[in-house]
């Protein structure tokens, strides 16, 4: 009986000791919010891989990996990725289908979606400035229609 006691001793060691290793492993995973439809991070390029191929085709389709430099803070319902020529890009949510958080700038974000080029009229911009906090002043500074890259989300994945 003391052996048997001993067995189930040793044993119950073992594998509490083994599951504090997996929750060590565990605890070096990257951990994502994930709001849209369900992406994985595989096959995500850069924002600057995805820039070249938007140049050369005239449109992108596939999962970017980027930063979060601003959200909207009415309701989260777009987000802006810094471009490598200094500009943004706007990337909006299929259908107004879902929101992010409003408080996710700086975080790394996938995206899964098509990125076009598009021209937004000066009523939008306005909208777009409201909506990110701008003052009346720098709202009112809008005059002009701007062509910019644009990319439609159907997924989002923004690291935790």
């Amino acid at each position: 009986m003391k052996r048997y006691l001993i067995t189930v001793a040793i044993t119950l060691l073992l594998l509490n000791a083994c599951s504090k290793e997996s929750d060590r492993s565990d605890q070096n995973k990257e951990v994502y919010s994930r709001y849209g439809e369900a992406i994985q991070a595989a096959g995500a390029v850069t924002v600057e891989e995805m820039y070249a191929q938007l140049h050369q085709n005239g449109s992108f389709e596939g999962k970017v990996r980027g930063e979060i430099i601003e959200v909207c803070v009415q309701k989260g319902c777009w987000m802006t990725l810094k471009l490598p020529d200094g500009k943004h890009m706007r990337v909006t949510f299929k259908d107004y289908g879902f929101f992010v958080p409003k408080d996710s700038q700086g975080n790394e974000v996938i995206i899964s979606g098509k990125a076009d080029y598009s021209l937004t009229d000066v009523h939008t911009l306005r909208h777009y400035a409201e909506d990110a906090g701008k003052t009346q002043e720098e709202i009112d500074a809008i005059v002009e229609d701007e062509e910019s890259t644009t990319f439609v989300a159907e997924g989002v994945m923004i690291k935790e």
